[in-house]
């Protein structure tokens, strides 16, 4: 009879001030044995030290575990990369929210498309940013710090926080502003998320 490998789940987040609190949730409930967090590491670092310490420990049958495909971070090719690596140990994968695993022809494929829209999505996303970024230094704001964000933009600044684990510096960067000025637009912007789903719970009890 074979022998049921290890679920070794892996959760990320960018910065020590998000919580791993729904991956580690969702990892728990899909039964894994192990759980390694890694916080406060960017998705574009080549080191992350937890998920170094799963690979030591995972073997051929092994199952390696994530909540969303791009807690794994890094680029499509890079990631791809890494996937090959893991099917050639003969370490399984699978992705909780997406549903994708390594195993078998349509699973590659299904991740190679999947990964490769994800890629787009960032390049769109950082193509907007330096859109909205070359429409302010036309307007005659030419570096320095704006006095506020568009809300467009602040929109934006909460994506890139928390869906795709940038840290407030980086994505200060990419505005020109502080990353105090990056923190008040996240807060902002969950503030008017919230707002909108109260409103729409209150249509519907009535």
């Amino acid at each position: 009879m074979e022998q049921r490998g290890y679920q070794l789940g892996y959760a990320r987040v960018s910065t020590g001030d998000q919580s791993t609190d729904l991956q580690i949730d969702a990892l728990e409930a899909a039964r894994c044995d192990r759980i390694f967090v890694d916080k406060g590491v960017s998705g574009m670092q080549a080191r992350r030290p937890e998920l170094d310490r799963l690979l030591d420990l995972a073997r051929s049958g092994d199952t390696l575990v994530v909540w969303k495909l791009d807690r794994l971070g890094r680029g499509t090719r890079n990631l791809l990369e890494f996937l090959d690596e893991l099917k050639q140990r003969g370490v399984k994968f699978r992705s909780l929210t997406e549903g994708l695993t390594v195993e078998g022809p349509m699973g590659d494929a299904m991740i190679t498309v999947r990964t490769a829209f994800a890629q787009l999505e960032r390049d769109l996303l950082s193509e907007r940013t330096k859109a909205g970024l070359a429409a302010a230094r036309a307007r005659g704001r030419v570096g320095g710090r704006p006095s506020a964000l568009s809300q467009d933009q602040e929109r934006g600044v909460y994506q890139l926080y928390l869906v795709r684990g940038h840290t407030l510096e980086e994505i200060g960067a990419m505005f020109g502003v502080h990353k105090s000025t990056v923190s008040r637009a996240i807060n902002k912007e969950k503030a008017r998320i919230e707002a909108s789903a109260l409103q729409s719970n209150a249509k519907l009890d009535t």
